[in-house]
């Protein structure tokens, strides 16, 4: 098994990667962490030719340790890329285009805009643990007010709203404190669409705490969870009392979205941004810095390549 190895610090980082070849040297390792393997025939034995792909001593298949990644076919120096993979994780709060644009010298805000969204698409790792335990899930909304609302601001709202982009938040509960997190985006609030998420994300035999909402009904039928509902009427308390946890976890999502980002985040790209903030939310006890880039850099290597037509949708 790998052990874990990550500059401490940035003055570690920069002792650890001074060139290309020692970001090349890293990504090797994290890639082939039991050593080097052909994907064609599984030998074991290799060599690197003029162009530093790794050849096949039995087959003499080649490959590049950046094929199938975030990295695939990049013109920018790996070592640039580590930087700007430290400077991401290295920010608590995460970073607008604009400010990353000036700050690493890119050309265009587009550029810039491509970088980060390359790097929240890498920040979900597949197969990842589902939430345990006492679980709370409610819904949020996300966006402006209709374009038809009324000028005293009685434009339809909550689960109806027709401009918003509904997702759905689940929230570990530790007594007081909040574990990890999961978001989705769905289309409606509807049984199937909510308890599918569930069954995506929460492990079964696990509580799971909702509202009265009928969407979670079916919740109460399933074998698979606990239901403990929390109906808002009759009750005597708000909203946020009855659910503490994941609507602390909301307005968090949402002053990050309006402090970082100046909520000018598309409802299309929504799903990036949420990964983002469910990466650094629940890395928010890591004693270092360097542990959420090494993840980053991990997860990277995890990613399939995402040009910027994938993610523009052109």
């Amino acid at each position: 098994m790998l052990t874990e190895n990550y500059p401490k610090h940035f003055q570690e980082f920069l002792t650890m990667f001074q060139t290309d070849d020692d970001c090349w040297d890293y990504l090797f390792t994290m890639r082939w962490t039991n050593g080097f393997h052909c994907p064609k025939c599984d030998c074991s034995k290799y060599f690197l030719n003029n162009r530093k792909l790794v050849v096949c001593n039995n087959c003499r298949y080649q490959i590049s340790v950046t094929a199938g990644t975030i990295f695939h076919g990049t013109r920018k120096p790996l070592l640039l890329w580590f930087h700007v993979m430290w400077w991401v994780a290295a920010q608590k709060t995460g970073v607008s285009a604009s400010n990353f644009k000036d700050f690493m010298g890119f050309g265009s805000y587009e550029t810039a805009w491509a970088w980060l969204h390359k790097l929240r698409s890498a920040m979900v790792r597949s197969g990842r643990e589902k939430l345990t335990g006492n679980v709370e899930v409610d819904e949020t909304f996300i966006g402006g007010k209709e374009s038809g609302a009324k000028e005293d601001g009685k434009g339809k709202t909550g689960r109806g709203s027709l401009e918003k982009t509904i997702v759905v938040v689940a929230t570990e509960c530790h007594g007081k404190q909040i574990g990890r997190v999961r978001f989705e985006c769905i289309e409606s609030a509807t049984s199937e669409n909510l308890m599918n998420f569930i069954e995506n994300n929460i492990e079964h035999g696990s509580i799971v705490i909702t509202d009265g909402w009928s969407g979670y009904a079916s919740l109460s039928d399933s074998e698979n969870y606990n239901h403990v509902k929390k109906s808002i009427s009759g009750s005597g308390l708000e909203a946020h009392e009855l659910l503490p946890h994941v609507h602390m976890v909301d307005s968090l999502l949402k002053r990050w979205m309006i402090g970082t980002h100046q909520g000018r985040i598309s409802s299309k790209h929504l799903g990036f941004y949420l990964d983002e903030f469910a990466f650094r939310f629940n890395r928010k006890l890591s004693n270092h810095r360097g542990k959420l880039f090494y993840r980053l850099v991990q997860q990277a290597l995890d990613s399939s390549p995402n040009p910027l037509k994938t993610i523009t949708g052109n």
